[in-house]
């Protein structure tokens, strides 16, 4: 998820114009009356405030984690990461990347100021909408940065928005969080991190990394499969969503897929759980039927 701008030195030269300051604005007051339009939330990427030295941070982390994931990533990440035309060149356009990954999932990258409250944000995924921070890390933080930048988004999350059975896992998360009371947001919210965040996947009977926070972390996707103190535990919904996790430290526990359809399914599963106490859940989406179609 997006961060509050003000809290870190990013290129503020991004987003300090009057289209980012009122699109956060309307953020701040998402799921107020009158404020439910996700469209409202998106602003220009404005590529030509990107420096240099910007161009340069994503270069060095480019090619310091790819060669990495080359043979320790999910074969689905490593395969999104071409469909989207992933490049060590340059901070990637989000039109470029639009222009692939719609024809594959009718999912779109769109560019957002800051911060997103928690409604705002599932609004934004129950449409195949991906809020997506605009700014990075400067180079002096290169190895560590609290909160997401562009790096994180687009390397570590988007590439698998590029597979019909993610993409699907993933709007219905969307939808199912819109409805979801205050005991189920907390446990979808357990989920992502234990899976979009923080996920393992077991390939041809090897582990590999897939969460973005693991994908775009040179240190802790290392850490992730090597160490012996992590506690790697077999994927199962209701325990994924039990497990509490802090945000300051490597991660103590992970949870390991059989596959993405296994993850797929057991979210349609807690979403209609979730149907069933508050029919009224989520916003419709363009993309719905198409989703649909594209089960495997």
């Amino acid at each position: 998820m997006t961060t509050d701008p003000a809290s870190a030195s990013l290129n503020h030269a991004m987003i300090d114009d009057a289209q980012a300051t009122a699109a956060q604005q309307y953020a701040d007051s998402f799921g107020m009356p009158g404020f439910d339009d996700p469209s409202r939330l998106y602003i220009q990427q404005r590529y030509d405030g990107y420096t240099d030295e910007n161009q340069e941070t994503w270069r060095i982390l480019y090619e310091r984690q790819m060669d990495f994931l080359a043979d320790n990533a999910s074969s689905t990440y490593l395969g999104g990461a071409r469909i989207i035309n992933l490049r060590a060149d340059r901070i990637p356009p989000l039109d470029d990347i639009n222009a692939r990954l719609g024809p594959q999932t009718g999912w779109q990258s769109r560019a957002v100021p800051g911060y997103l409250p928690a409604r705002a944000f599932f609004a934004c995924l129950s449409r195949r909408q991906f809020p997506t921070t605009i700014v990075i890390r400067p180079k002096k933080s290169i190895d560590y940065l609290p909160q997401p930048d562009i790096f994180h988004d687009i390397f570590g999350h988007v590439p698998l928005h590029a597979d019909p059975v993610f993409a699907e896992f993933l709007q219905t998360y969307g939808k199912a969080a819109l409805g979801a009371n205050d005991h189920d947001t907390e446990r979808l919210a357990r989920l992502f991190w234990f899976t979009v965040e923080f996920g393992l996947i077991r390939e041809n009977d090897r582990l590999k990394v897939y969460g973005s926070g693991l994908i775009s972390s040179p240190g802790e996707s290392r850490h992730v499969l090597a160490s012996p103190e992590v506690d790697r535990r077999p994927f199962e919904l209701d325990r994924v969503c039990e497990t509490t996790f802090e945000i300051d430290h490597y991660q103590p526990i992970v949870y390991v897929l059989d596959s993405f359809k296994q993850l797929r399914d057991a979210m349609n599963a807690y979403a209609r759980r979730i149907l069933d106490k508050q029919p009224a859940y989520g916003a419709g989406s363009s993309h719905e039927s198409e989703g649909t179609s594209r089960r495997q």
